[in-house]
This record gives C-alpha cells, sequence and structure tokens, in this order.
C-alpha cells in the first residue's frame, strides 16, 4: 500500500518511513507544504500522513483541496497542537484520524490499520498475564516468572520481553523496538537493542525452550529452541 509522509521534519519522516517499509507500506517522503496536493493529484497515494505545521504553514488549508479530488486519500494528520479544540479543527477540516506528537510508533501503525480496514482491510487485541512456553508475565505486578521462578528484570529489560511476548513469533524492527521501549524516534547509532537483547537472553538462558532470534537486517524475534 502507498503512503504518502508529510511533514517538515526530516528525521522524524526518514525514522517513520523505515519503519512502515519494515512492515511493508511503500512510502513517499515531501518536506514541504507546497509538494503535497500536487504529488496526491499524480500519484494518488491510499494514505497521507500529514503534518499539521510546516514550519508557520498550516496543513489545514490544503485538506479541503485533497478531500474534493475525485479519490481522495484517508488522512492522518501529526501535530504538537494537542488542545481539544486543534484536534476538532483538524476533523472537521477533513482529517479522517488524528495523532498528537510525541507518539508511540506502535499507536501509528495501528491507526494506518485502521485506516485501511476503512479502505477495506483487518485487526487484533490484549489481557492481564501473557505467558510463552514456561515464561509468563504478570502485568499489574510487573513481575516475570520463568517455569515458577521469577526473573530479576530492570525497568527496560521488562518493557523489551513485554514488546517481544506481547509479539510473540513476530518479527520486531529495531524502529519499533527503539519506539516502544526507548520511546525515541531517530536511531541513536548505537548497539543499545543488541545490548538489551544480550542481556535478557542470559536471563533467560536456564530455559533451554525459548530464544530470542536475530534475523540479520530484519530484527528480533521471540521463539521455541529447536532443540
Amino acid at each position: 500500500m502507498n503512503i504518502l509522509i508529510a511533514d517538515d521534519e526530516k528525521p522524524l519522516t526518514n525514522f517513520l518511513a523505515r519503519g512502515l517499509r519494515a512492515e511493508g507500506y511503500e512510502c513517499v517522503i515531501i518536506n514541504e507544504l507546497h509538494e503535497v496536493l500536487p504529488y496526491i493529484k499524480k500519484h494518488s497515494p491510499k494514505i497521507v500522513v500529514l503534518d499539521r505545521l510546516f514550519g508557520s504553514e498550516d496543513s489545514l488549508t490544503i485538506i479541503a483541496a485533497i478531500k474534493a479530488l475525485p479519490a481522495p486519500p484517508m488522512m492522518l494528520m501529526l501535530t504538537a497542537l494537542d488542545e481539544v479544540s486543534e484536534r476538532v479543527k483538524g476533523l472537521q477540516a477533513g482529517a479522517d484520524d488524528y495523532l498528537c506528537k510525541p507518539f508511540d510508533f506502535d499507536e501509528l501503525l495501528a491507526r494506518i490499520t485502521a485506516l485501511r480496514r476503512l479502505l477495506g482491510t483487518a485487526e487484533k487485541s490484549p489481557q492481564n498475564t501473557l505467558s510463552f512456553a514456561g515464561l509468563e508475565l504478570l502485568l499489574e505486578q510487573r513481575i516475570a516468572m520463568l517455569k515458577g521462578e521469577e526473573l530479576s528484570l530492570t525497568k527496560i529489560e521488562y518493557e523489551l520481553l513485554l514488546y517481544l511476548i506481547e509479539n510473540q513469533k513476530k518479527v520486531l524492527t529495531r524502529e519499533r523496538i527503539l519506539s516502544r521501549v526507548w520511546q525515541t524516534h531517530s536511531d541513536p547509532n548505537t548497539n543499545i537493542v543488541d545490548v538489551y537483547i544480550s542481556r535478557l537472553r542470559r536471563k533467560l538462558d536456564s530455559d533451554q525452550t525459548i530464544t530470542i532470534q536475530t534475523l540479520r537486517g530484519t530484527g528480533y524475534r521471540l521463539s521455541l529452541s529447536s532443540t
């Protein structure tokens, strides 16, 4: 599916495009507001992720023209203007959804999935105890148990393990892990994800049935050992 990401923050657009491409989307980046409408007219993207403010320019000024097109895209507006009145303005102008900065990459993905459903697609749900093989997370207590024994985890290690179990058997990219666990939208150019994956592996080492796989160039996945 073709997604246009239009925002004047280049580090953010690059990060989002990398993450969305890893999820299988085709992405185009535009950093100038005056280029948005001509691109949409010519290429008809299915979804537009549009920043509210480009410097002093307000993208609300082009939404009516976008929505008047023969096959208008679904529009997810991003903004640092989080007042209710500003969100209402955006929705009344024609945006299909509104997401305030800073946001979690997973929430952005979920909202894009919801917009896809409105175009014609599907999604998933949560609970209070999560488990994988002999590993169990007690969510209210924020405790991890392995074969009945409590694991000693730091806050970051727990958040990383929680994210892996929530997405068990799925491959998680570094961008998604950084966004969810470290809540950053830019790559810190360190191997911090690898370091914490290694720590978790050592703590899970007493159990021979669970492993965290590294898929080179793709990401990480919690899975069963093939022993």
